[in-house]
């Protein structure tokens, strides 16, 4: 089984748009979206049909128990990130630091402080069958910090829930932060998608190395690669010198904002320019996990 994670440096440069498209024309595989902070690859799959939904923990958060609390305010005096208010937790601004429920004076007869730290949900996960296939993806919890972990739970949950399957497709986070390594370790290739901008080709660039730390070779795509040329073949340059293979461009198609707008994969316009384009980048990203 191989395991292609797609990556791309921020957020709209089309990485979930390829993700779509590659779910539709791959055969024997299941997919995952990695994007736990803003996942999105589930609305092209809208007739997924949900399986499994559990909730995932990873921090834990203050809790005040008032009928033991006798209003010292030690705890909001020494919360460094303002998460107590006039007697008040506010969950999302918690880092679970638990000095809170060090420095409070009152106890109950367990021993229990007044205030203290408290499983709490940080996201929650979702296994769901889209058209005889294993789908696995999440949502973290706004204002938890664990998108790492949760990320690393939807690959786990994933590989549980499979058998036979000789592909899988994680749609991972934009950037190179927590969330990007839990879905870049132990995968087999990486297919960056970049855009002829200076942001995008320092973003690739970034992106190469963080590959490259993990031993996972890298392969590059280039959306609306028509938008600026001149950039685009700064970044061909790029990768010509650092031996990066060129898996294919994709044309700036105004028909990708219709799908995207009408939640479905480019390539259900096969007629497309994009659509074409995204097919051709298939079968090159083919012969590269072959090769890998």
């Amino acid at each position: 089984m191989k395991q292609l994670v797609i990556l791309s440096g921020k957020g709209g440069t089309g990485k979930t748009t390829i993700t779509g498209a590659f779910t539709r024309l791959a055969e024997n595989k299941a997919f995952a979206d990695c994007d736990v902070d803003a996942p999105n690859l589930h609305l092209l799959l809208k007739s997924s049909q949900l399986l499994q939904e559990d909730d995932f923990y990873a921090l834990k958060k203050a809790v005040k128990y008032h009928e033991l609390c006798v209003e010292c305010g030690q705890c909001e005096e020494n919360c460094r990130f303002d998460a107590i208010k006039d007697g008040q937790v506010i969950p999302y601004r918690c880092e679970g630091c638990g000095v809170c429920e060090w420095v409070c004076p009152v106890s109950d007869a367990r021993g229990k402080a007044a205030i203290r730290l408290e499983d709490h949900i940080s996201g929650y996960t979702y296994l769901s069958r889209h058209q005889g296939e294993i789908f696995s993806h999440a949502q973290l919890a706004t204002g938890n910090g664990a998108s790492g972990k949760l990320v690393t739970e939807v690959r786990k949950k994933l590989m549980h829930a499979i058998a036979f399957e000789n592909l899988v497709i994680i749609d991972g986070s934009p950037g190179i932060g927590c969330p990007v390594i839990a879905s870049v370790t132990g995968t087999n290739a990486v297919l960056v998608v970049t855009e002829p901008s200076l942001s995008g080709l320092h973003d690739l660039k970034r992106l190469v190395e963080t590959a490259r730390r993990f031993e996972v070779p890298c392969a590059v795509c280039i959306n609306k690669y028509d938008v600026n040329i001149e950039i685009t073949q700064k970044i061909e340059k790029y990768c010509d010198t650092e031996g990066i293979r060129q898996a294919g461009r994709i044309p700036y198609d105004p028909t990708v904002i219709q799908a995207v707008n009408s939640n479905r994969t480019i390539v259900e316009y096969p007629e497309s320019p994009a659509a074409r384009a995204a097919e051709q980048l298939w079968l090159n990203v083919c012969t590269f996990l072959r090769a890998v």
